[in-house]
């Protein structure tokens, strides 16, 4: 299959036996990948940007011997079927050997290695991991530190499992190196080094060392099928009660393996994929991890840090003309900071697309890239609990800007209409807004606390268990999804989701707080970034930085902190007493968008929020000087709203509302219809 280009392509792919065929694991599909060329390259590691042309390279073989060679290290270490190995690693090669040698041993629980100590223990613990996978002490770095910080509250934990960054370095620094790794450790703990910083129960491995002993063919590991379970992932916001997602081997397959045939020969041998993304997010692991390998492509890690690594935006176009990068996913932030990097005389041309998910992607971003680059970007939408891709616009057919594509082959998904209490009363028509469902092999079990499980699930009218996505959308005659609106409340700040309640929970703590409610405000960078209004105590007093000072010390992710606590006199409430947010969030968007015109240089424009049933909220603007109507069309087709424009000695005809702007009136590559 060359890939997709429409819905009748779609339904062709389900009725092809390969349907029956597929890897009963995620060990056994990467190794079918690799039989594809033994001898091609499978996985390359850029250390540092400023040095991306001495990248170490793992050929096919290469990667599945190192991924055996983990299993058979987790075997030894007593991780059975059932055994959780968790991982809190930046993207290093080791970090893809971790996850699909701990999938074939046991079960892998990936954790952000940005979050507080505090909270990486919760989430061990929550795990119950017998095996923890990390960094070693190395200068520079404190993820060590932070881990070492709450060892000894994790009961479950049996063995430890360091990755020394020396082990990365180029050759001729590596001795230098170790001897600096050595030097850490003393200064952090003294002559008794890391054994004396860890649990006496606990046993401590170097990596290197351990893998270096095993066999390179699968020992004593039993063979995992598809219901076996395969991967915990957090999901929900980042923050707060720990909230984890419970996959199987055959989740993983069958959306590694639709999403293959969705993009067809885009990924594949001879093609290049660039990864940026972090690996304890599954568009990482899945859609530039598992997808690749499972079709004989090469996978280019780009720095420990990924896009955020120094260097790594500014030098983004140089490594695409070094690698020949075809294929790469990132957030609507990195697309507006690589906007900010001239092509230049770079030969990117080798780049077929960019897909785009986690947030919304503004239309005039989307345009400019698209016109300055040449890159077609695919927008798409997925979950965790989906296992990562739901639908993308497709690679051969008509891309709509502002939709979120076709569903992907081997998955349903539709608009529902439920009743006050959430239940499916019948599917929508089409352009029918309703909450978007999905069922399907690639939708996961279940989350590891039984009480987050109410509600999730939904009987679809034929008899089929539907996830409830928490999302709402239509879809249109020629099957493209639209999303019109989150009923989940999560903040996407930069693709990083943010649970509501991991601000609201500290602030009600506080004893001058009566309510609080956090809210994402638009931002052109970030997406969205949170912001908390908080309603005081009668009687009591405090300030806005009184409150942001508690929460410094209260929230265990920084990504959570507010850009700005707002105190009001009431919060608004609905009709039974539940704060409405959708007031507040319509008073911050104003706001915003006020304030980022006004940063251009458009004075005095009048923003107005209008509800559109079938898209979603829109805006109209109303400027005070007509000439300034382009430069507010720039500065507002940096946000994910249809808008329109007038000035305010003639105010639109409701024939003029949908403007240039308007994703209805853009066609699919970009460009005013």
């Amino acid at each position: 299959m060359t890939g997709v280009a429409n819905m009748d392509d779609v339904q062709a792919i389900e009725t092809q036996s390969q349907l029956t065929d597929l890897p009963s694991s995620t060990y056994e599909m990467i190794c079918r990948g690799a039989a594809i060329n033994p001898s091609a390259p499978a996985l390359s590691f850029i250390a540092m940007a400023d040095e991306y042309r001495n990248g170490e390279c793992w050929t096919y073989g290469q990667l599945v011997r190192d991924i055996t060679r983990t299993a058979n290290m987790f075997s030894r270490l007593g991780v059975r079927r059932d055994s959780v190995v968790a991982y809190v690693l930046p993207n290093l090669p080791e970090t893809h050997f971790v996850i699909w040698g701990a999938e074939a041993a046991g079960i892998v629980c990936a954790i952000n290695p940005l979050l507080e100590g505090e909270a990486i223990g919760e989430l061990l613990n929550a795990s119950g991991a017998s095996v923890l996978v990390t960094l070693a002490p190395f200068p520079g770095t404190d993820l060590w530190q932070k881990v070492q910080a709450v060892l000894h509250k994790v009961p479950s934990l049996k063995d430890l499992v360091l990755v020394n960054l020396a082990d990365r370095m180029p050759r001729e620094k590596r001795s230098a190196a170790r001897t600096l790794h050595r030097d850490e450790c003393s200064r952090l703990h003294g002559p008794g080094g890391i054994h004396s910083a860890v649990p006496s129960h606990v046993g401590i491995h170097d990596f290197s060392t351990a893998i270096a002993k095993e066999d390179e063919a699968l020992g004593s590991v039993h063979g995992m099928g598809v219901d076996d379970l395969s991967s915990f992932f957090c999901t929900g916001g980042t923050t707060g009660l720990p909230k984890i997602a419970i996959r199987r081997h055959g989740n993983e397959v069958a959306n590694a393996w639709n999403a293959g045939q969705f993009f067809g020969e885009s990924i594949g041998p001879g093609k290049t994929i660039f990864c940026g993304l972090p690996l304890f997010h599954v568009n990482a692991v899945l859609v530039t991890g598992l997808l690749a390998f499972s079709r004989g492509a090469h996978v280019v890690l780009g720095t420990p840090q990924g896009y955020r690594g120094e260097g790594v935006v500014k030098r983004f176009w140089e490594i695409v003309e070094h690698y020949r990068i075809n294929f790469f996913s990132g957030v609507p932030t990195l697309y507006g900071s690589l906007l900010d990097v001239p092509v230049g005389e770079h030969d990117i041309s080798s780049l077929e697309y960019g897909l785009c998910g986690a947030a919304p992607m503004p239309v005039e971003l989307l345009r400019t890239f698209q016109e300055r680059t040449g890159v077609r970007i695919l927008e798409g939408y997925g979950l965790t609990e989906g296992t990562c891709v739901s639908s993308v616009n497709p690679p051969l057919g008509e891309r709509r800007v502002g939709s979120i594509g076709l569903r992907l082959p081997g998955q349903a998904m539709k608009a529902v209409v439920v009743d006050e209490t959430g239940r499916y009363v019948r599917d929508c028509v089409a352009d029918e807004v309703g909450q978007l469902v999905i069922s399907g092999p690639n939708v996961f079990v279940g989350y590891t606390r039984p009480e987050q499980n109410s509600g999730l699930w939904m009987e679809g009218g034929d008899g089929t268990r539907w996830l409830n996505t928490g999302d709402l959308g239509r879809c249109d005659p020629d099957g493209y999804f639209w999303l019109t609106g989150r009923q989940k409340e999560l903040i996407i700040r930069g693709g990083h989701n943010i649970d509501p309640a991991a601000i609201e929970e500290p602030l009600h703590r506080h004893p001058a707080v009566q309510i609080a409610a956090a809210i994402g405000r638009p931002d052109m960078h970030a997406g969205e970034l949170p912001v908390a209004y908080v309603q005081l105590k009668p009687g009591t007093t405090a300030t806005e930085a009184e409150l942001a000072e508690f929460l410094r010390h209260e929230i265990n992710e920084r990504a959570a902190l507010p850009k700005g606590i707002r105190i009001v006199d009431a919060i608004p409430l609905t009709g039974v007493g539940k704060i409405f947010k959708p007031a507040l969030k319509r008073r911050e968007m104003t706001d915003a968008l006020q304030s980022a015109l006004a940063e251009a240089g458009v004075e005095d424009a009048t923003v107005s929020l209008i509800d559109d049933t079938s898209r979603g909220i829109s805006l109209h603007v109303e400027l005070s000087n007509p000439a300034l109507k382009a430069l507010a069309t720039s500065v507002l087709g940096r946000f994910p709203f249809a808008f329109s424009i007038s000035a305010a000695a003639a105010r639109p005809s409701r024939a003029e509302q949908p403007t240039v702007m308007d994703p209805a009136a853009i066609d699919a590559r970009g460009r005013p219809a």
